[in-house]
C-alpha cells in the first residue's frame, strides 16, 4: 500500500483512519484487475461526498448572502460545486496521481480526466466527513473550493473563467452573471456561438466559440477583467 502522507499534507487533512482515505481513492477499474485488494471501489463515498460538499456549499452562501434569492443562491452553487471546478481543486492537490486504477483504465487517460478527478474529490470528502464530522468536512469543502475559485481570478483561467467571475461579482456584493448566448455563424455542423454575461442588467462581457461553453468562458473572461478593473 502506498504512503499517504503527502496526499494529507496535500489536503491539509490529518486522517484518523488512514484505512477510510485510502478506499477514497480506489476507482472501480482497479477491483476489475485486482480482486481480491479492497472490498470496493470509492463509488459509495463518492455518492456521500457529493451530497456533503452540496450541503456545505449551500450552508456557506446561505449564511454570506442573506439577501440573496433561492434563485440566485441555487445558480452560484451550482457553478461552485461543478465538475469542472472539483476537478481543478483536484489537480491543485495532485490528487489524480494518489488514485489506485487498473492499468487498462490509467493508459487509456481516465486519470486525469476531470469526471474521475471531481468523483475522487467527492470520495475524499465522503471519507472526511465519516473520519470527522461535517464541521471538518464543511471547513475543507469551503476553504479548498473558494481557493481553487481565488486562483483562478487570479490567473485568469479560461476553464475557470465563469466560477471566477461568479466569486468576484459575489466578493463585491452584486448579482449573479446571467448569460444569452445564441448560434452567430457557422454551419449545422461546424457552429459559432456568440456570448453576453451582464451583471445588473449591465453587459460585462463577450465571446465567441465553436461551442457554447467556449464562447460563455471567453465573455466570462472578459468581464471578469472588466469587474476587477472598475
Amino acid at each position: 500500500m502506498r504512503d499517504l502522507d503527502e496526499l494529507e499534507r496535500r489536503l491539509g487533512v490529518a486522517f484518523r483512519d488512514k484505512d477510510l482515505l485510502r478506499l477514497a481513492l480506489v476507482h472501480s477499474s482497479f477491483l476489475n484487475e485486482n480482486p481480491g485488494v479492497f472490498a470496493e471501489s470509492n463509488e459509495r463515498l463518492e455518492f456521500l461526498g457529493d451530497a456533503v460538499i452540496s450541503v456545505a456549499i449551500a450552508e456557506h452562501l446561505f449564511r454570506r448572502n442573506p439577501g440573496w434569492s433561492e434563485g440566485e443562491l441555487t445558480q452560484v452553487r451550482s457553478n461552485m460545486v461543478s465538475g469542472e471546478t472539483l476537478a481543478e481543486v483536484a489537480r491543485g492537490m495532485d490528487l489524480g496521481s494518489h488514485l489506485y486504477m487498473g492499468s487498462g483504465a490509467d493508459q487509456g487517460g481516465t486519470r486525469e480526466r476531470r469526471n474521475t478527478l471531481a468523483a475522487g474529490l467527492e470520495a475524499v470528502v465522503g471519507a472526511l466527513f465519516i473520519d470527522q464530522g461535517y464541521e471538518s468536512a464543511h471547513d475543507f469543502v469551503t476553504g479548498a473550493v473558494l481557493r481553487e475559485m481565488d486562483r483562478a481570478a487570479v490567473e485568469g483561467g479560461p476553464r475557470n473563467a465563469k466560477s471566477a467571475l461568479q466569486e468576484a461579482a459575489q466578493s463585491q456584493g452584486r448579482a449573479t452573471p446571467s448569460y444569452r448566448t445564441e448560434q452567430s455563424g457557422g454551419t449545422d455542423h461546424a457552429p459559432v456561438f456568440t456570448a453576453e454575461v451582464a451583471i445588473e442588467g449591465e453587459v460585462m462581457g463577450r465571446g465567441t466559440g465553436t461551442r457554447k461553453a467556449d464562447a460563455e468562458r471567453e465573455a466570462a473572461a472578459q468581464a471578469l477583467e472588466a469587474l476587477e478593473g472598475g
